[in-house]
């Protein structure tokens, strides 16, 4: 207690501006991380809007792919359709990307481009039919030609083309459907009128290839949308978490701070109230025993009698209190020695013999005199039988019965039981009358006074010695409370010493004796 300083206190008190400025920070994300799972509004963007913002990094990134594919589609194009019009195509194609990309750049420079989504849906829509259009157009030169392979090669280029339109426009549907309509609408035209076998299974083809394109874009819109919507859900679960840890962590700094004060009191109250508190009990004692000769009023001596009784009620408080504080703070220092479970039994029974025979009380006690000592601190075993045998009889009602019972356990161990057949402990109760200051309906309705202390104490002690406490207790039953010790903390008991068993320099005379005799006979030899 001696380290905690009023600085320590007082910056325990102040609140950290770093901390304030991160939660500050993290309502905004967490706020920003709610709004992108409710419903799309005008100041509020949802998740369809985060969609155009795939669009847009698709048709910006994947720029040198398209260009490659064009430069690939034109250069097989030459072969069955004149040069002039596929570079005319090419120089439509590197329009439409052209447009594209540039699009995709305005769109992902804004500052807020979910807030404008809406429109920039329809320009993206508007790009892709153009872009659908211009691949359209080589369609239509590859189909005229009177070579099958360029039909062939037409089939291919339907499906290269509405696969990758499928691909870079998942996220916006309907740009699908304007990139991939100038194709379908132009196979539709120019194969209407035609009865042939073989042109009618190519548009079937291509309309096959198209539809399933158009499919396959639909589910990726519905993968894409779905896991932004997981995305948004963790970014949301994330800051509430990050909001979570700083409350905690402003909890658990109030809490340091409340300990650092409590700890201060308490060091304070230690000092500044048993100092007067031993006057007090000191000069009650020597008027109640009149040893400066008798007072003029037996009814002054009455009153040092009970100023002498409370101040040794309010010590027994503080010492009560500290002892829990030192328990709890880990602060308790085990002054370990051999100590006899049996022995420190017997001495608090006699130590409070004369309460229980007021209350006509009888104390059977079960003890195994055999047993070994254990490795513990003499003044806290001490403690903890006082109190739950003080609380036994405080409970116990007139001419009731109390046992005692200290033996081996199973493990090996010592254990120390104390059953009453007192009223007993409502199972509700139990958590408050183990917790400090707790005191259960039948303590508060009971003459004695008391702290709520003793059951915390006991348990802390316990506790510090690796042991076990129970509390076992049924209404109109009694209670019984048990106190084990571990293995490890009984001490193997030594051999009993042969009292006609020769002392050491007795043997050290014989083994001398023997190494003279066996020195003659070699010398004789």
């Amino acid at each position: 207690m001696g380290d905690v300083t009023a600085e320590m206190i007082e910056r325990g008190r102040k609140g950290d501006p770093m901390e304030a400025a991160r939660r500050r920070k993290m309502t905004i994300k967490l706020k920003h991380a709610r709004q992108s799972l409710t419903a799309n509004s005008d100041d509020n963007p949802g998740p369809y809007d985060s969609m155009v913002r795939l669009f847009a990094q698709s048709a910006k990134s994947s720029t040198p792919a398209v260009a490659a594919l064009t430069l690939a589609i034109g250069g097989g194009g030459v072969f069955w359709t004149p040069v002039a019009p596929v570079a005319l195509w090419g120089v439509l194609m590197l329009g439409a990307i052209v447009m594209r990309y540039l699009l995709g750049s305005a769109f992902l420079k804004l500052n807020d481009p979910e807030k404008s989504a809406r429109v920039w849906r329809v320009f993206f829509t508007l790009s892709e039919s153009v872009f659908g259009a211009a691949w359209a157009l080589i369609v239509v030169l590859l189909l005229k030609s009177e070579n099958t392979n360029a039909h062939t090669f037409a089939l291919i280029v339907v499906m290269l083309v509405a696969g990758m339109i499928a691909m870079m426009g998942s996220a916006i549907p309907a740009a699908v459907g304007a990139g991939l309509l100038p194709i379908m609408v132009a196979i539709v035209a120019l194969f209407g009128a035609n009865t042939r076998q073989d042109t009618i299974i190519l548009s079937l083809l291509c309309g096959g290839v198209i539809a399933y394109f158009i499919a396959l874009a639909s589910r990726l819109h519905r993968t894409a949308l779905a896991g932004l919507s997981y995305q948004a859900e963790k970014d949301a679960l994330i800051a509430e978490l990050e909001q979570a840890k700083l409350n905690s962590d402003e909890a658990r700094r109030r809490a340091e701070g409340a300990n650092l004060a409590k700890s201060r009191f308490l060091a304070t109250m230690s000092h500044e109230l048993r100092t007067p508190l031993n006057a007090i009990l000191g000069f009650s004692e020597v008027m109640k025993a009149e040893l400066f000769g008798p007072l003029n009023s037996p009814t002054y001596k009455e009153y040092s009698a009970d100023i002498h009784s409370s101040g040794q009620h309010l010590l027994m408080l503080i010492n009560e209190i500290l002892d829990l504080s030192r328990v709890e703070a880990g602060r308790y220092e085990l002054k370990e020695e051999a100590v006899s479970l049996c022995g420190v039994v017997e001495e608090c029974r006699h130590l409070l013999a004369l309460r229980a025979k007021n209350k006509a009380i009888e104390i059977k006690e079960n003890l195994d005199d055999q047993l070994p000592r254990i490795w513990a601190d003499e003044r806290a075993v001490r403690q903890v039988v006082l109190n739950l045998l003080s609380n036994a009889i405080k409970f116990t009602p007139q001419g009731g019965e109390i046992v005692i019972k200290v033996g081996w356990t199973n493990a090996g161990g010592q254990y120390l039981s104390i059953r009453d057949n007192g009223p007993g402990i409502p199972e509700d109760e139990i958590p408050v009358v183990l917790s400090s200051f707790g005191r259960g309906t039948m303590a508060q309705k009971n003459a004695e006074e008391g702290t709520g202390l003793g059951l915390p104490i006991v348990r802390g002690l316990v506790e510090l010695h690796g042991g076990e406490f129970k509390l076992l207790s049924k209404v109109r039953e009694g209670t019984e409370v048990i106190v084990i010790f571990p293995p490890e903390r009984v001490m193997n008991t030594l051999p009993q010493l042969d009292p006609d068993a020769p002392t050491e320099a007795e043997v050290k005379a014989k083994q001398a004796q023997r190494n003279k005799r066996w020195s003659r006979r070699r010398w004789a030899a």
